[in-house]
């Protein structure tokens, strides 16, 4: 079977919008959200880890203007195209496969505060993905999934069944997500935000906190990047497992069974045991039963070395970016891969004893890691684990 690798990494996100930027930022081991700027954000809860210097939007030939989300999209897409030395005619039968929650919903939520009514199209997640084929000149497969919290990680494994089925040598695929009132304001209804900061697996995590950008690989076939002569490969996509809780629309099953069963088939998939994970990006939202559930459902695959695989709690830095949540995850399980380090986790005030997980502090883990397991989930009880491994 085809070998997918990961050929070029880009990001936009509160960290910094250039790939050593992001790492520098992630080195750091500590990030703080802060209140949005929106005036029209009446509510009690306003945390965001945000972009405060976000890319400047470009003209599209579609709407005449783009959302946060399209923007976010398109850069950290050029980028990762930049860094895998791709363009102009390489990208004809190129695919995307973008996964997004929201959209380009900034626009509307702009109207209120004196911006002209954007085009009805711009209200759809389909239009981020169409953006880019536009923008970036592919006419191959294009995709959009908008499973909420898990939405790029399908995509990101879509491709890769794009690239084995031999429907594209090369596939851009990501996420994105920017900030939106609506969302922000739901979550304050549902009492699902924590009031400090996004805090998984703390024993007192009161929430999620929502941040915002996005985050795009490049991945191609070995046998492509080969014949263009093409040697770094930060990864190679070695697996993914679906699965849906058919439970809850909002809330995760109790017992974790459909995310133990995304574990068990991305491993399945890659032709590996549970000995093989050398470390964990889990979704870690700092919701009081999710973190819970996905330490259950990582002890019944990993069993008694639960306590020792490295995981790195991502959102804990970036907040809850939505639909880009599982790019950005597989996109720093990429960097873990290649730079041979994780980095250190943010702070545990107080480590939840539910939770038993490894979630190392103070300094990064350097060496070596073969294989790291990326987790997503989502409302519908859609999950998804992937796993890359090195090239």
């Amino acid at each position: 079977m085809e070998r997918v690798l990961v050929t070029g990494l880009g990001v936009v996100s509160c960290l910094g919008t250039t790939v050593d930027s992001y790492w520098t930022g992630l080195m750091a081991g500590h990030s703080e959200p802060a209140p949005v700027s929106d005036p029209l954000a009446n509510m009690d809860n306003r945390l965001l880890y945000g972009i405060t210097r976000p890319p400047r939007p470009v003209a599209h030939a579609g709407s005449g203007r783009l959302g946060r989300t399209s923007t976010f999209a398109l850069a950290a897409a050029r980028v990762a195209l930049a860094d895998a030395a791709l363009g102009g005619a390489d990208l004809t039968d190129a695919g995307i496969c973008v996964g997004t929650g929201v959209g380009d919903v900034s626009l509307f939520e702009a109207v209120p505060a004196g911006m002209p009514p954007p085009m009805g199209a711009d209200a759809f997640p389909f239009k981020v993905s169409s953006v880019l084929a536009a923008e970036l000149g592919s006419a191959g497969p294009v995709v959009s999934v908008s499973t909420a919290c898990s939405a790029s990680g399908y995509g990101v494994s879509l491709a890769a069944d794009l690239i084995r089925d031999g429907e594209a040598d090369v596939v851009v695929a990501g996420g994105a997500d920017g900030y939106t009132r609506v969302g922000v304001a739901c979550f304050n209804r549902m009492g699902a935000l924590d009031p400090l900061r996004c805090r998984p697996f703390d024993a007192d995590r009161r929430g999620t906190v929502f941040g915002e950008g996005g985050a795009f690989m490049v991945l191609e076939s070995e046998s492509h990047a080969r014949r263009r002569g093409h040697t770094r490969a930060y990864a190679t996509v070695e697996g993914a497992g679906w699965s849906c809780d058919a439970h809850h629309p909002t809330a995760p099953e109790g017992k974790g069974a459909q995310a133990i069963r995304a574990i068990r088939d991305a491993l399945s998939e890659a032709g590996l045991g549970p000995d093989a994970v050398g470390c964990v990006v889990p979704h870690g939202t700092g919701t009081p039963l999710n973190d819970v559930v996905e330490s259950a459902a990582l002890g019944a695959v990993l069993g008694d070395r639960v306590g020792t695989v490295p995981v790195y709690s991502l959102k804990a830095m970036l907040g809850h970016t939505g639909g880009a949540a599982a790019a950005f995850a597989l996109l720093t399980a990429a960097l873990i891969i290649d730079r041979e380090t994780v980095p250190p986790n943010a702070p545990l005030e107080s480590p939840d004893p539910a939770c038993a997980l490894r979630l190392h502090t103070g300094e990064p883990l350097a060496g070596p890691v073969d294989h790291v397991l990326v987790n997503a989930y989502a409302f519908g009880g859609n999950n998804i684990s992937v796993l890359l491994g090195r090239p």
